[in-house]
């Protein structure tokens, strides 16, 4: 009865399709996730929307499969579940809309995903949505096929579902008494003096559920402990360590005060939970369990002795034991709980599910330990960080994520062995919202990326079509939903490039992934013009803003503009001892000696070099003796982001008379830098030089008290200035 309910839903969905276009041949339409099969039949046309469809179930298919057959006299599905009857759907309405107005050629399609979680997540604590704005994100969900919604409810700054026993989470955790204005590492901070919040009644979350249920989407509900509890504490101070007043944080970051491990603690949470796993079916339930201080544990005698008489080892033991308690709550209600990666901790609760969010390497040991786990790595998966490096980009909490990056990611780490591959269950794109006051934001941060992960997840590495492909079929979408009315980022015109470095020591900017058709313009220190069909580099000469412009069809892209400030420096060989992170690695060392300096806002982008844990040491060798009266090094600041400047710096110079290099005594020193942008100039005033040696020593261990404690801090650098 449920597939023949579904069936007449999709006939009366396909019959309110537009008809009537000319008898020519048509290309396939532009589908996203792109099949894995998906064959032009012939080029008889098809009005799909004046088609009776026929659709049977296949029991041998695996589960999610489909296949749709396409032909002059009929339309055929077959699936293999309730699922596949849903992707089909979605499949049919991509055709129509992709399509002149529900004309195909005959054809055949056959699908099905890698990875069984498809995830999206959105953040409404940060700020909270219209329920009207949660259905338009679910929207979005099902037709590009994910099935799994990470709904998170619950922040230090608001709580957003109503819990009926706890009244006081409505009426003083729900709302905060102000909000910053601009990013969090301004100093000094503002705030905008207006109260904010809301929540969601238990009525409106049944209603989202039901919608995205309809679609097949599950929602995950995330309900945060031991920390980012401020919200809870402020309207219950019971629950935390520490005897004082507690507010709902008006700052974004992470809080020193969390849930105390007292019995009353636990009994407020159970019944947190009661309510929450009425309104969920979901077998998942997520509990958090990321970046929880543990300065009032340390600090409060009861954790202490709860330590010593559980016999834990420490304050890391004590937080596995909270989430261990609180899972066998939850898998007393038949749930299963979900934690992002710092529950592996102490140790991992027995049955948990982990997300891997600092980086790869929590999913890959929860994966060898026979642990299920979902990749959502900052570095490819948090759609909150910068999409492209243009300065009119809107404010975003940092970092750079492009399409790109996203659509080239694998869940599957090439680190992890084969044997433990079937533990990665899938991946899952971040929208922490932050710096997306309005769901107008969300949609231009969220959902541009959104599609680019819907074919990295439904097709996995192997299946995957290189990037090229994707942007032709990508521009389609964005076209169609500009015409929508949706705000999605459309950046199919930016220019995007690199710097490097010819044979003969010459600085060039080459452009990536032009544009088909597009006409390109650059104007330059020395000349404007276009550039040729085939030509893709321009070189650099000197000082001077290198412009590069886009345009195809009418419409203009936004400006690249590459602003050279020449040095001494720039084309000489430069080696690094330690190569920069991964998920900021720039141009690698050119980044550092190619005259273009990063943004003094923010450290997204191919100027910034990001080194985790380590310092940056770097030798420049240059092709004559040059005199060097100073160098000059920047270096990014924002504690709140793990990034602090280096201890120190220091210099060792070459020069034509010595063999060996010799330690400059450089009287500048570090000071305690206040600045996002520090410029630490060094003086040298060194003749007949060689070569040149720069360290920059890194923080080290970040203090207690301060967020990402206990980890290494983040060292970003940016040019290396010789003059």
């Amino acid at each position: 009865m449920r597939y023949i309910l579904e069936l007449v839903l999709l006939v009366g969905f396909l019959l309110s399709f537009c008809y009537g276009c000319t008898d020519k041949d048509i290309a396939l339409p532009s589908l996203v996730p792109e099949p894995i099969s998906y064959e032009k039949l012939s080029d008889n046309l098809v009005d799909i929307s004046r088609k009776g469809i026929d659709i049977s179930i296949d029991t041998s298919m695996e589960a999610e499969a489909f296949q749709i057959t396409i032909l002059k006299k009929s339309i055929s599905i077959v699936v293999a579940d309730s699922m596949g009857i849903r992707y089909a759907t979605q499949t049919l309405r991509q055709l129509k809309d992709y399509s002149n107005s529900g004309i195909v050629p005959e054809l055949k399609i056959f699908d099905q995903p890698k990875f069984h979680y498809r995830g999206m997540h959105l953040d409404v604590a940060r700020h909270i949505f219209d329920v009207a704005d949660i259905k338009k994100y679910v929207d979005m969900l099902a037709y590009y096929k994910f099935n799994y919604f990470h709904w998170h409810l619950t922040e230090d700054q608001g709580w957003r579902i109503e819990i009926k026993k706890y009244p006081k989470l409505q009426s003083i955790s729900a709302y905060r008494d102000s909000t910053l204005v601009g990013h969090y590492s301004d100093v000094p901070p503002q705030y905008d003096g207006k109260r904010y919040g809301g929540f969601y009644t238990q009525e409106e979350v049944k209603e989202i559920v039901d919608y995205a249920q309809s679609y097949g989407i599950v929602v995950i509900p995330e309900i945060e402990m031991p920390g980012h509890s401020l919200a809870a504490l402020a309207a219950y101070p019971e629950l935390g360590c520490v005897d004082t007043e507690y507010r709902t944080a008006t700052k974004w970051g992470v809080f020193s005060n969390i849930y105390c491990p007292t019995e009353q603690t636990f009994s407020f949470l159970e019944d947190v939970i009661d309510e929450v796993v009425s309104l969920f079916p979901s077998k998942y339930i997520h509990i958090g369990g990321d970046e929880a201080p543990k300065d009032a544990w340390k600090k409060s005698r009861f954790c202490q002795d709860l330590i010593s008489v559980k016999e834990l080892k420490d304050e890391h033991g004590l937080q596995s034991y909270f989430i261990s308690r609180m899972e066998r709550y939850i898998n007393g209600k038949g749930k299963q709980i979900i934690g992002w990666d710092e529950i592996l901790e102490g140790g991992l609760a027995e049955n948990a599910t982990v997300m891997s969010w600092r980086g790869i390497k929590g999913g890959i040991k929860a994966a060898e330990s026979g642990h299920n786990v979902i990749m959502t790595p900052t570095s490819h998966c948090y759609f909150d960080y910068y999409q492209s490096v243009n300065d009119t980009e809107p404010l975003a909490i940092g970092g750079y994520l492009p399409l790109q990056k996203v659509y080239e990611w694998d869940p599957i780490p090439d680190e992890l062995d084969e044997a433990y591959h079937k533990y990665i269950l899938g991946g899952q794109g971040n929208v922490w919202t932050e710096y997306m006051p309005t769901f107008d934001q969300v949609e231009y941060m969220a959902y541009s990326r959104m599609i680019a992960l819907s074919e990295t997840l439904w097709r996995g590495k192997d299946n995957k079509l290189e990037y090229s492909d994707f942007l032709k079929r990508y521009t389609d979408h964005v076209n169609h939903w500009e015409k929508s009315g949706v705000n999605i980022a459309n950046h199919t015109l930016d220019l995007n490039y690199i710097i490097a470095k010819s044979d003969n020591g010459k600085l060039f900017i080459k452009l990536k992934d032009r544009i088909a058709n597009a006409t390109i313009k650059v104007t330059s220190p020395r000349e404007t013009r276009l550039l040729g069909v085939e030509e893709t580099k321009y070189q650099i000469d000197g000082s001077g803003k290198y412009t590069f412009t886009a345009s195809n069809g009418g419409r203009e892209g936004r400006p690249s503009i590459v602003d050279v400030k020449w040095h001494k420096a720039m084309g000489c060989e430069i080696a690094l001892k330690n190569e920069p992170n991964q998920a900021y690695p720039g141009y690698g060392a050119l980044s550092l000696i190619n005259g273009i300096r990063g943004s003094q806002e923010k450290y997204s982008g191919n100027e910034w070099l990001g080194f985790s844990g380590e310092s940056m040491d770097a030798t420049l060798n240059f092709d004559s003796t040059i005199d060097i009266e100073s160098i000059q090094v920047s270096t990014f600041n924002s504690p709140g982001q793990w990034i602090y400047p280096p201890k120190s710096i220091d210099v060792w110079v070459k020069t034509i008379t010595k063999d060996e290099f010799e330690k400059v005594d450089i009287q500048e020193k570090l000071d305690n830098v206040k600045h996002k942008i520090h410029s630490q100039e060094l003086m040298l005033n060194k003749k007949d030089v060689v070569a040149i040696r720069v360290l920059a020593m890194d923080h080290g261990v970040i203090a207690e008290g301060n967020q990402g404690a206990g980890n290494r801090a983040w060292l970003f650098i940016d040019e290396i200035v010789v003059r």
